[in-house]
């Protein structure tokens, strides 16, 4: 008999996925189809962080936006999940808030720190979308455990980011160059960034995973009505399938 069926209760799992540049249904779909795959998992689903009453039950938050941010009331309730040992799979554009200035440039308003602080990072800008090296600095960790160092080669986004507090980042990858289109452009060419980290916070634990990018013709609205590209990310690569199934099996409770 395997862990899920041994549980005797389900374990609860609230799903927040909406937002703007990314194609949000591909994501929810699939995320959905694999927490699908535990039978004793039961999921609430909801494009934004209003109906966060859902936590009070819950054993995991999964998350994945774009231009989605939870309010001060939100941030205290998900802290206060958290605290009480919930798990917190951050996915992607979670912690992405995006502007632009009057010449078009895109950058990261600073106004939301108390949901960028306790997540532990805020998107800022990111290189052409590009296949890229991703290593593992800790290779022994349950989620990336004989995965080794992979590349991302159907390219992705590369995120650059600031970090807020202690993370134990389990995988990195080097700068890919200038980050052109975004106002802080130009980044260390030796620098590393975060791919898949943790941050503890009290008895609970998130785990934030950058990878996942995703973006189809008609996900640029209002910018634009069709965007003439194509962008899939690094769904389609075996590691990032198999860390996101990991992820989503530590999320609900049934692996370390």
């Amino acid at each position: 008999m395997n862990d899920e069926k041994k549980q005797a209760t389900a374990s609860r799992a609230h799903l927040v996925a909406g937002g703007q540049y990314h194609d949000i249904d591909h994501a929810r779909l699939s995320i959905l189809t694999l927490l699908a795959g535990f039978e004793n998992v039961r999921t609430t689903v909801a494009s934004d962080y209003e109906s966060l009453q859902a936590l009070e039950t819950a054993n995991c938050l999964i998350t994945y936006t774009c231009n989605v941010i939870a309010s001060s009331p939100g941030v205290n309730a998900i802290e206060k999940f958290l605290r009480r040992g919930g798990r917190w799979l951050a996915l992607h554009g979670t912690n992405s808030i995006l502007a632009q200035n009057d010449h078009g440039r895109w950058f990261a308003p600073e106004d939301r720190a108390g949901f960028m602080r306790l997540v532990g990072s805020q998107f800022v800008a990111h290189p052409p979308i590009a296949p890229y090296q991703v290593t593992a600095r800790k290779p022994d960790d349950p989620l990336v455990a004989g995965l080794g160092d992979f590349t991302v080669t159907g390219g992705d986004e590369l995120y650059y980011m600031r970090l807020f507090g202690e993370i134990d980042v389990i995988l990195d990858a080097p700068s890919q160059g200038a980050a052109r289109g975004f106002v802080e452009r130009d980044w260390p060419v030796d620098g590393r960034h975060p791919v898949l980290y943790r941050k503890r916070v009290g008895a609970g634990e998130i785990v934030y995973f950058t990878l996942g990018h995703r973006r189809g013709h008609y996900d640029m609205a209002p910018l634009l009505d069709y965007y003439p590209s194509l962008e899939r990310g690094a769904w389609d690569d075996a590691p990032y399938v198999e860390i996101l199934r990991r992820s989503l099996r530590w999320a609900v409770g049934a692996a370390s």
